[in-house]
């Protein structure tokens, strides 16, 4: 997966916007205002780190090396994958989907429910 890939799929999530919070090149999504990925623009091969449920990171890690722990973050609730070939694209928009499903479900729910 390329960052345009990257960049388009999570643009696709309702609700979601893009900044550069940090720095000049660190690209973050938010869904209501809530981080839910964020890839180093620069980054090649591209990366980007994803919030994940807590269980599931481990197990992502163990059965995949382009899969760690994200370097800055919470290890326990995010990874960092890198999109080096070894993972499917549809991995990676699984993990997408996973870390947007889960901010979401942590909105308020009148939040949630202006999302659809």
């Amino acid at each position: 997966m390329s960052f345009d890939d990257l960049r388009a799929y999570c643009l696709s999530k309702p609700a979601t916007t893009e900044s550069l919070p940090f720095d000049e090149t660190t690209l973050v999504f938010k869904v209501a205002g809530k981080m839910f990925a964020l890839s180093d623009m620069e980054s090649r091969p591209m990366r980007v780190s994803l919030k994940c449920d807590p269980e599931r990171a481990v197990l992502l890690r163990e059965e995949h090396a382009a899969i760690e722990g994200a370097y800055h973050m919470n290890k326990r609730h995010w990874n960092t994958v890198t999109s080096d070939g070894s993972l499917r694209d549809s991995l990676i928009r699984e993990l997408i989907d996973h870390s947007y499903e889960l901010v979401v479900a942590g909105l308020p729910k009148a939040v949630r429910q202006t999302l659809g």
